[in-house]
């Protein structure tokens, strides 16, 4: 059951220690290499070593994409992160695809992948009792790692 994440899922949960929360549900997860350059987890960063020790424990492995063009047609419209890992979740027909960007998210479902981000991730997580509250780790994300969400969705969520 391949999944791929985009660079944001698995930096975001890093910064506010969930990450994971992503092993849990998923097992492993796949990220191309643009994917890998966009984390920098050879610089001391927020969530860093968090990342670090996920790759060296093989749960988050970086994946050779092997449909190049398709990467560079989709890099027209998206960053080379979102590209690479929308790519190769096509590639290798992934059960699920791990981006929050909207323009991203979009593009992925037209082209018939299964999507989620951190606000699924962590409803889900909240469902089987992985996570006892939703608020404070939504705080820390918008406080500590800069996540962005609407105000409307964030009542949203809350509110499941």
């Amino acid at each position: 059951m391949p999944v791929v994440s985009n660079t944001s899922p698995i930096l975001n949960l890093a910064i506010v220690d969930q990450l994971e929360l992503l092993r849990w549900q998923f097992g492993e997860i796949l990220i191309p290499h643009a994917v890998l350059d966009e984390l920098k987890v050879n610089e001391e960063r927020p969530g860093s070593q968090a990342i670090r020790q996920a790759i060296s424990l093989g749960w988050v492995k970086t994946q050779e994409l092997g449909n190049e063009p398709l990467a560079q047609l989709l890099k027209q419209t998206l960053d080379r992160g979102e590209a690479e890992a929308i790519a190769l979740a096509i590639e290798l027909k992934a059960d699920w695809t791990l981006l929050d960007e909207r323009e991203g998210r979009k593009v992925a479902k037209s082209l018939g992948l299964k999507v989620t981000g951190i606000l699924g991730v962590l409803l889900r997580a909240k469902q089987v009792g992985e996570l006892e509250s939703l608020q404070p780790v939504l705080d820390e994300l918008i406080n500590k790692a800069g996540f962005r969400i609407a105000p409307e969705l964030l009542t949203q969520v809350l509110r499941q």
